[in-house]
């Protein structure tokens, strides 16, 4: 029998051992929901991003004081942010935002205001939540369902719904709600009183996501829309006409569309009444508001699977509010709000003033070799000076560079890098101010900007391509390259020597939270399809090759994932549109601080040169030279039919580092295509690229546009 000394004795050293953190897929869940990114908390904790991403992958741990710090840290958003399947009272009618949870002591607190911060109370006479009720329905019910977000108290039925025509709201996790609504306004009304529908926002400092409704084509007939937008109706870009009847019906009502119009994302809102904000985004199926290249086979689904699709989406990406490229764009300013809440030194109150590390809300003009030939800073000052031209790789090998041994290989294997602008788009700085102009600086690959350098004396074998043009082709002289191009150069050995340059002041790595919420977003849902991060190169290759069979719905979350990396980069330098447009003249666009062409220029040129550093590696490693690169596919000559014939192993059987590897990582390889030799030599022979067909078809170059 022990005694009370020993029994006290050995809860003494319990208490007196270090203090358990959660895992470490939970502490990055956490720091996400939180808003903050991995270099503010490393300032916090007086420690390194690096260190931080060790603590939230599992390479290490912290030691006290540290560690007591970071537990108390997470023990906070613990509380304000519950761990995924967390239960929750069930609500039954909308419930105000609880008051914030203390704010830990290593950041420092803000009070709530009115324009930035404030949640919307539902007014007095808000009507009840309806009640969901279970699905009961003769059509094929959804499949497998993902992950639960935390519960919103004020959402309590999730981002979204998809209506169908009689009346059935489909929302996620397999609810349905009873919509009685049989016009627009009256969606709107419902949507908005009675729904429970919408998303908590991403940042602290960002505002929640409006709920989204998505029509099928009956839902649209039944409320008063054409199924489908065709003749007349079919001007200024798929809007109905202004005389149209439920156009009438929503401004009778006194609500607003935005500048878009009535179109397959139609914005219906209000202006804000004190805390309240009034705005429903609708999206309608038949009108083509999923296209099929990003949401593969959606738009033919049964409701219930739309909606599982498109919540999947929302809880891992964001609410949809138009094209996966909108989507893109859209993340980066609700994970990165250009405002925040600040106090006016003169008066103690507290006001909507510029946020840290965003870009701000007024647009920015870029320097001239930035800009489109189009752009107003080109036309009005008559620049003349060249433009940078960092964009994706398109290039074909010489057919007469080809040695014997590598005709006589029977196969050609293409191999996909996984999303990599997005992997570009990790711990890249950009600019955040305004280009000022230098006359021959000196280089600093710490600054971002386009620098105009000749680099054309740089002799690099023929038989990669050159990583300073997207041709692959040599330079021909004096030239403007971003930050990175340049940067490559001096890592390849070369003295550089800027003729001139456009540079920014202030810098940050704006895109990291937009970088690490896309990154899990892709993990977790190859990892749904069976693809996951453990898996050895073999088990790799075969659950790719069957992956999008497991789960189709899944499948297309992917597609629309990796179309809302390339599509959001695009959308940084988005040119004019229309028969009408004239040079010179600004373009809608150009009114979005997020109009920037130098961040765009910044990712593709860090993509491509880490494309051409593998492509280096691989030469010294195994002696094999590619046949063609564009964008991320790249084709080389194999001894076999599998990437696993002529990757780069070590004895031990571990890939080797520097060349490309096979994985399920953004920047991580994966099978893209196998052909014959003799028919990769053949297109070659053309002046086709086997990239393009190395699948078995047209492969889509990512230009970022």
């Amino acid at each position: 029998m022990p005694t009370e000394e020993e029994l006290y004795a050995n809860i003494d050293a319990l208490l007196q051992e270090e203090p358990q953190l959660p895992p470490p897929t939970e502490r990055a869940r956490l720091r996400e929901a939180a808003g903050i990114t991995q270099a503010r908390l490393a300032t916090a904790l007086k420690t390194t991003t690096q260190t931080v991403k060790n603590y939230e992958n599992g390479r290490s741990e912290p030691k006290e004081p540290r560690l007591s710090a970071y537990q108390r840290l997470l023990n906070g958003w613990a509380a304000k942010f519950p761990a995924h399947g967390t239960p929750a009272a069930p609500v039954q009618a909308p419930v105000a935002a609880p008051p914030p949870a203390p704010v830990p002591e290593t950041f420092t607190a803000v009070p709530t205001v009115e324009a930035d911060l404030a949640e919307p109370d539902p007014p007095a006479d808000a009507q009840p939540v309806r009640p969901a009720r279970p699905v009961v329905s003769s059509r094929r019910p959804a499949a497998k369902k993902a992950a639960k977000a935390a519960l919103d108290p004020r959402f309590p039925h999730g981002p979204l719904a998809v209506l169908d025509g009689d009346g059935s709201a489909y929302g996620v996790d397999g609810i349905v709600l009873d919509c009685p609504a049989t016009t627009i306004p009256e969606l709107v009304e419902w949507t908005l009183k009675e729904s429970g529908l919408g998303a908590a926002k991403l940042n602290r400092h960002g505002k929640d996501s409006d709920p989204l409704i998505v029509l099928t084509a009956a839902a649209a007939v039944k409320l008063g829309l054409p199924e489908r937008l065709e003749g007349h109706e079919q001007r200024r870009n798929l809007r109905l006409p202004e005389d149209h009847p439920v156009v009438k019906q929503v401004v009778k009502a006194k609500w607003q569309l935005t500048q878009r119009g009535f179109g397959p994302w139609a914005r219906i809102y209000r202006k804000a009444q004190g805390r309240e904000r009034q705005c429903v985004q609708l999206a309608i199926l038949s009108w083509d508001a999923l296209d099929e290249r990003s949401w593969p086979g959606v738009a033919e689904m049964e409701p219930a699977d739309v909606a599982r699709v498109l919540g999947v989406y929302a809880q891992r990406v964001i609410t949809p509010r138009g094209s996966t490229a909108v989507s893109g764009l859209e993340l980066m300013t609700a994970l990165r709000p250009p405002t925040k809440a600040v106090q006016d030194p003169a008066t103690g109150n507290w006001v909507s003033g510029y946020n840290q590390g965003s870009l701000g809300t007024e647009p920015m003009d870029p320097a001239p070799p930035e800009a489109t030939p189009e752009h107003p800073v080109v036309v009005n000052s008559g620049w003349s000076g060249g433009f940078l031209n960092e964009e994706a790789y398109q290039w074909v090998r010489s057919v007469d560079s080809l040695s014997d041994e590598e005709c006589l290989l029977p196969y050609a294997v293409g191999l996909d890098l996984n999303t990599a602008f997005l992997a570009a788009a990790a711990r890249l700085t950009v600019g955040l101010s305004a280009p000022d102009h230098f006359t021959a600086p000196t280089f600093n690959p710490k600054i971002p900007g386009s620098w105009l350098v000749d680099l054309s004396g740089i002799d690099l074998d023929p038989r990669l391509p050159s990583p300073f043009t997207p041709d692959g082709t040599r330079p021909t002289g004096p030239a403007w390259y971003q930050t990175h191009t340049v940067a490559y150069a001096q890592e390849l050995g070369h003295d550089v020597h800027p003729i001139e340059a456009y540079l920014r002041r202030e810098t940050g790595a704006y895109l990291d939270p937009w970088h690490d919420r896309l990154k899990t977003a892709y993990v977790d849902t190859l990892a749904d399809l069976g693809v996951t991060k453990d898996l050895d190169d073999a088990a790799f290759l075969a659950a790719m090759e069957q992956h999008k069979q497991n789960d189709p719905a899944l499948a297309a979350v992917l597609a629309a994932i990796k179309a809302t990396v390339k599509g959001g980069v695009g959308k940084l330098r988005e040119r004019p549109q229309g028969k009408s447009y004239k040079e010179g003249e600004p373009w809608p666009a150009l009114q979005r601080p997020t109009w920037r062409p130098d961040i765009r220029a910044a990712v593709i040129s860090k993509a491509r040169v880490n494309m051409h550093r593998k492509l280096n590696n691989m030469v010294k490693m195994t002696g094999l030279y590619p046949l063609a690169v564009l964008s991320d596919c790249v084709v080389y000559p194999s001894p076999g039919d599998s990437p696993l014939d002529f990757l780069p192993y070590a004895a031990s059987g571990k890939p080797q580092p520097g060349g490309f590897r096979l994985g399920a990582t953004p920047g991580l390889a994966k099978l893209e295509g196998v052909q014959s030799m003799l028919w990769a030599v053949e297109l070659m022979e053309k002046g086709l690229n086997p990239a393009r067909h190395i699948k078995g078809g047209d492969a889509v170059l990512d230009e970022g546009e």
